[in-house]
């Protein structure tokens, strides 16, 4: 028999947020990471607010919900708590009854500034990568390391002569026009009036120009799980110069290997290197010149197993563009970038290890 289309909604439910989430959901074996992390966390938290007033929202449900908007690729804070209202899933993550109101979304922008401050993204980050440790995912011997550019949000018509002379943009529009023919235009003279700490970089030749920074990431080769990150103004040196500061600061005093791509092998990099007793795994860059890489490091089966193992970093550099939102960043200023950037590399190694939790 046919039932009927009732649509009146029940005043009282007896069934709980909890009850309402699969036990084999992802996002529970995610939680259970993300609050061992946060309660590591909670002394630092208590240093960032005042003993007394009135009490605030709390920072673990804050971060939660950051956390949220970089695994599901929510836009803005503003679709955040959007779909905060009225996704149960989300509610449950966040630490929200059904009754709870959601928050106003001036709240990430007020107390974004006290995380940045403070480097929270950075301790959240040492707390996942101490829990794979402990998990025994972590390789101390082989590590790869690249880095990616992250376009900045500002446009090229931002960036406009230091000393303030050239032609000013024509017509009163939204979008004026700007012709940039015939112009010199370098990060030495110039600079983006909507982000004076972007530089005007390009990946390689015959690629186009944009505003950006540069992310770094050091991964371990055994489970693809990042170890450490950097975020720089981007420049031809900065790949190798970050790498350099990464690798110093490698644990254990055995010798450990680096891979790398063909923009890191050169006579300097290779040799800081082996004085840091890190064995340079660096692909071969012979196109007009020698490589800096002998038959010394070629000749070993582990040299081959670098380069292979070297190319899932990409894998890294992918999902927190596609899924984390860090293709184009939405903040200004290489400190908020670097929050951010850190904070998903935080997320991406959250999803890496609840898989290799199921293997």
């Amino acid at each position: 028999m046919r039932g009927d289309d009732t649509q009146q909604a029940s005043l009282i439910s007896y069934v709980s947020i909890e009850s309402r989430i699969p036990q084999r959901h992802p996002l529970r074996s995610i939680r259970a990471l993300v609050d061992q992390a946060l309660a590591e966390l909670s002394d630092a938290f208590a240093e960032l607010y005042s003993p007394t007033g009135r009490r605030s929202i709390a920072p673990e449900k804050l971060l939660r919900a950051l956390l949220l908007q970089v695994l599901y690729s929510i836009r803005s804070e503003r679709m955040l708590m959007e779909e905060l209202d009225y996704n149960l899933l989300y509610r449950w993550f966040v630490g929200l009854s059904m009754d709870d109101p959601v928050w106003d979304v001036t709240t990430f922008s007020k107390n974004r500034e006290r995380l940045i401050n403070t480097q929270v993204a950075r301790d959240f980050f040492n707390q996942i990568k101490d829990q794979a440790g402990k998990a025994g995912y972590l390789s101390d011997e082989h590590f790869s390391v690249d880095g990616t550019l992250i376009e900045a949000w500002a446009s090229t018509k931002s960036f406009r002569p230091r000393d303030g002379s050239g032609d000013p943009p024509s017509g009163g529009s939204r979008n004026p026009e700007v012709d940039f023919h015939k112009q010199t235009r370098a990060n030495d003279t110039h600079a983006s009036t909507t982000d004076p700490d972007a530089r005007l970089h390009r990946k390689g030749k015959g690629k186009e120009a944009k505003l950006s920074y540069m992310g770094h990431a050091l991964m371990e080769n055994r489970n693809g799980l990042v170890v450490d990150s950097r975020l720089t103004c981007a420049s031809g040196t900065a790949e190798r110069d970050a790498a350099l500061e990464m690798a110093s600061e490698l644990p254990g005093r055995h010798p450990v290997t680096l891979g790398a791509d063909k923009g890191y092998d050169t006579q300097d990099f290779v040799k800081s290197l082996r004085v840091l007793r890190v064995t340079p795994h660096v692909a071969q860059n012979t196109t007009n010149r020698r490589s800096a890489i002998d038959g010394r490091t070629t000749r070993h089966a582990g040299y081959v197993i670098s380069q292979r193992k070297r190319k899932r970093i990409e894998e890294v550099f992918g999902w927190i563009k596609t899924v984390g939102t860090m293709r184009k960043t939405r903040f200004i200023g290489q400190q908020r970038v670097e929050w951010a950037f850190t904070f998903a590399l935080a997320a991406y190694n959250l999803v890496r290890m609840r898989k290799l939790a199921e293997i």
